[in-house]
């Protein structure tokens, strides 16, 4: 039993021994880390960094299920300070790779510092975790470089979203002369361009610059009409740029201010002043979930940076939950190495420079591949890289309020912006905007600098000065503009929901005394920015808005043709308006056809529609023209001709009363007819046209076909009412072509000499030019509609009066009372088919009767020759038959049943193609005897 003891205890002792030794010790796996130590996010990093690791390989038995404590690997920080230097971080990463051997460095965190390191880790193969935001720094580039934070281009999807959600068309990007900076200026211009605004300039600020070259810069801006403003700067810089911002007075009410996700990220580093001058501005930042694991870990994190740091009031942000992260996927790539973990640098024979001391890595490019594709959940939550990138989802939108940011909704790339994080409902919540307003701003003011007035240039005319009349005041040298356009421009303008203040500047030459070109001319000027917008009767065209915006037409549209009216009444001719010239034709074409019909039917019987050729002619015109007034006196004899002039005398009788209506009409109302109907007819005869001089009237009259020695241009409604009096024969025009409302003012001064006539070309009417991409556009375009609801009638009455009265009237007068022939197609239709049918029922009839004319044996000339003398013949001199010629013809018809008894009874001949007399006239026994057999059968 003792024996068995003993050697039952030395079993247990063996085999402890034996677990003991098979328990390796963890690799050592050196890394780097560099950071600026004395800034917050260097502290906060540090601690987050340490933490992370003690967090991996924790062996403590209330540890979780993320606990390592049997690692075969475990990493060991070797921490350099890069005292905010370019260089100092390049120096430290040398340091880090020849004398530590480290297999990865974490950080810097700046984009100018990582872009000296990333160039050094390339060469050696060492990886570059970083958390540098700048574009300008690709993965995609360099292998060796991660990412451990977002793009800073992923942010701008929703900041543009964000300017498209409230309408701003323009801004200003204000950014940081850095490589931080510099990064995402060609990326924002894009984003900008996808939602329709415009980055109208860039204000670069070195991180050096001096609060005076700060302000002199803002009082720059504060100059512009834009009241947009991205700032794209680190918290050093941004705290003393938005202190000179309150300064200048561009934190008031109407300004905008909108800042980048790191500063937004780390306004904590912000003392209460500087985020006192930062009041009503918008920022976005990366979204990061609340968790329980996440509440944990920023507990223990405040207790240890008090205990480290108990002066500072720094709080965690997400990159310190991105350093945390990053630290686990670190461990995590080194751990699946595990036992294959090479800590030695390669170094060739010969080295010239500390570069070449320090080698390549042996484990470097193996980590890296696994650190570039990984993802997780870690405290961040959904922590994933692709390609070196680490890979945005949720962004917050926050308003700086009081002591800090509120929340006001959030974006996503699948539902764009909400309120909430379920993505309902869309928008955005209230916001306090700078200058404690809750009024959205406009994006876009006139500055109250009186040497900034809006310069409206208006054309300078001679007449026509109901529109536009500018003058100059010989005393005081003002000028002097009134006019319908301008009314309804200075209306527009009042309209507007911001003041602006504007001045009228005439198109005129330097001496003031005549224009400076067409109207073309003057709104080309607008190109080159002689005038900020032009206001007048300018006539929005295709082609002028190549270069140009036009705002929304404020009058009626189109142009026409204007030409003397004439009254009907003195015309002696005025018998015929009553039916126009088709119906004319077509009634007399109806009365010839209607007298040769009942001429056909009634020449064979009647008397009266013989005689002479002449004579008959004359009964064909006569009869037919006598039913226009039912004076017809002849005696039909044949019933078709009688149903035909019955239909015939109702065509007539509804054709007589109808014209004597319009006639009657014509001759005691007032008739008037334009000269002219269409302006074809005035080219055709060689006549000359006006137009408005200066208007684009005139190319389109040459588009029409007029040459310019046709064309005359006029200045004054006096000058249109000479030309036409004069006519073209005496040095005058026929007609004048000009637009509707200066038609309308025309009318109403001419009111009975002139109408309107021809067909109505359509232009868009009169608007407003502004420049190309001018954000007055569209507040003018609605103003616009504003003013013509409700104040363009008495506008409008005020400079032309009842103006649509007597122009309606007229066009009243030149209606023409005319029948058509549209009117009576149906009636021709029946009057036709009737007389038609009974030539037809007629001729068949009269070729049955003659049928044995057809038959016979003649050519057709011969068979048409006897068929017209056959009709020709009066019915009453037709020789008659003997009862033996009706026998005879009756038998030698073998259709006729006497046939049949013929053959039957003809026993008696001794031939059987007929029979004949003995001698001539005189029948013979039994020719008698078969003519009395047949008519006793018939």
């Amino acid at each position: 039993m003792i024996i068995c003891h003993h050697i039952l205890i030395s079993s247990l002792i063996i085999t402890l021994l034996q677990l003991v030794n098979s328990k390796t010790t963890p690799i050592d796996v050196p890394i780097g880390v560099i950071l600026d130590m004395d800034t917050a996010i260097g502290k906060m990093s540090t601690i987050c960094i340490s933490m992370a690791i003690r967090d991996f390989y924790r062996n403590d038995s209330d540890s979780d299920s993320d606990s390592n404590s049997e690692s075969t690997t475990v990493i060991r920080p070797h921490f350099r300070d890069s005292k905010q230097d370019n260089v100092e971080a390049a120096s430290a990463a040398i340091n880090l790779m020849k004398n530590v051997q480290v297999m990865a460095i974490l950080g810097p965190t700046t984009s100018a510092q990582t872009d000296f390191v990333i160039d050094i880790g390339n060469r050696s193969r060492v990886p570059i975790i970083s958390s540098a935001t700048s574009p300008s720094l690709s993965p995609n580039d360099n292998v060796y470089f991660i990412r451990a934070a977002h793009n800073s281009t992923s942010q701008l999807e929703p900041l543009a979203e964000m300017i498209r959600y409230y309408n701003w068309k323009e801004l200003v990007f204000v950014y940081q002369d850095d490589e931080y900076g510099r990064g995402l200026v060609p990326y924002l211009s894009d984003a900008m361009m996808d939602v329709g605004t415009k980055v109208m300039c860039h204000t670069v600020i070195h991180p050096s610059a001096s609060d005076d070259w700060i302000r002199a810069e803002l009082y720059k801006l504060k100059t512009m009409q834009t009241r947009v403003f991205v700032v794209h700067a680190l918290p050093d810089l941004a705290s003393r740029f938005f202190k000179m911002v309150n300064e200048t007075g561009m934190m008031d009410e109407g300004y905008v201010w909108i800042i980048t996700e790191v500063l937004t990220s780390q306004l904590h580093s912000l003392d209460r002043k500087d985020i006192d001058s930062m009041q009503g501005v918008l920022g976005v930042k990366s979204y990061i979930r609340m968790s329980n694991k996440l509440i944990d870990f920023e507990k223990r994190w405040k207790r240890e940076f008090r205990s480290l740091y108990p002066q500072d009031d720094t709080e965690l942000d997400m990159f310190g939950i991105w350093a945390y992260d990053t630290v686990f996927a670190l461990a995590m790539a080194v751990e699946k190495i595990g036992s294959g973990v090479d800590t030695t640098f390669q170094r060739g024979r010969e080295s010239t420079s500390d570069l070449d001391a320090i080698g390549t890595s042996e484990m470097g490019s193996r980590l890296a591949k696994l650190i570039r594709n990984t993802r997780f959940n870690g405290l961040s939550g959904d922590y994933h890289v692709v390609d070196g990138q680490l890979q945005p989802s949720v962004y917050q939108i926050v308003n700086i309020i009081g002591k800090g940011e509120k929340p006001i909704g959030f974006w996503s790339p699948e539902t764009g912006i909400s309120k909430n994080l379920n993505n309902e409902p869309k928008g955005l919540k209230t916001v306090t905007w700078p200058g404690d307003s809750h009024v959205v701003p406009k994006g876009w003011e006139m500055p109250t600098s009186n040497e900034k007035m809006l310069r409206v240039g208006v054309p300078a005319k001679g007449g026509f000065d109901q529109f536009v009349d500018a003058n100059t005041d010989p005393q005081t040298k003002q000028v002097v503009v009134t006019g319908f356009c301008v009314d309804v421009f200075d209306a527009v303008i009042a309209a507007l929901p911001y003041a602006v203040k504007h001045e009228f500047i005439p198109f005129v030459t330097p001496d003031g005394k005549k224009p400076l070109g067409s109207y073309n001319d003057l709104v080309h000027s607008l190109s080159n920015k002689t005038y900020d917008a032009v206001a007048g009767d300018i006539t929005i065209l295709a082609d002028r808005s190549d270069y140009v915006d036009f705002t929304l037409p404020y009058t009626e549209a189109g142009f026409s043709l204007i030409v003397p009216i004439e009254d009907e009444r003195k015309s002696a001719w005025i018998f015929l308006r009553p039916l126009e010239k088709e119906l004319w034709i077509t009634i007399g074409a109806f009365f010839i056809y209607t007298g040769l019909v009942v001429w056909i039917l009634e020449h064979r019987v009647n008397k009266e529609f013989r005689g002479p050729p002449g004579q008959q002619v004359g009964m064909i015109f006569w009869f037919s023209f006598s039913t226009l007034v039912f004076a017809h006196r002849e005696k039909l004899i044949s019933n078709l001709s009688r149903f035909v002039v019955i239909v015939w005398v109702f065509v007539v009788l509804v054709l007589t009363s109808s014209y004597t209506a319009s006639l009657t009409s014509m001759l005691t109302v007032e008739q008037l007819r334009p000269s002219y109907t269409d302006i074809a007819e005035i080219q055709r005869n060689g006549e000359s046209v006006g137009y408005q001089e200066g208007s684009f009237v005139k190319d389109r009259l040459n588009l029409m076909g007029f040459e310019d020695s046709r064309l005359k241009s006029y200045s004054t409604f006096e000058q249109y009412d000479e030309a036409l009096r004069l006519g073209s024969q005496k040095g005058g025009v026929s007609a004048i072509m000009d637009e509707l409302p200066y038609i309308r003012v025309f009318l109403a001064k001419f009111c009975n000499k002139y109408t309107v006539t021809g067909p109505t070309y359509k232009t868009a009417g009169f608007g407003f030019a502004f420049p190309k991409g001018s954000p007055l556009l569209h507040d003018v375009s609605r103003a616009v509609l504003q003013v013509t609801e409700e104040q363009m009638l008495n506008i409008t009455n005020q400079w032309f009066g009842e103006a649509t009265t007597c122009d309606q009237q007229s066009r009243a007068k030149v209606n023409s009372d005319q029948l058509r022939l549209d009117s009576f197609k149906g009636l021709f239709l029946i009057a036709g088919l009737s007389s038609t049918l009974a030539v037809l029922i007629f001729f068949f009839r009269f070729l049955h009767q003659n049928r044995e004319i057809l038959v016979s044996e003649d050519s057709v000339s011969q068979k048409f020759a006897t068929i017209a003398k056959t009709f020709d013949v009066f019915k009453e001199d037709e020789p008659k038959k003997s009862n033996l010629e009706e026998a005879v013809e009756e038998l030698n018809n073998n259709n006729s049943p006497a046939f049949s008894v013929f053959h039957q009874e003809a026993g008696m001949f001794s031939h059987d193609e007929g029979f004949a007399t003995t001698e001539p006239g005189t029948p013979d026994h039994d020719t008698i005897q078969v003519v009395e057999t047949v008519t006793n059968i018939r």
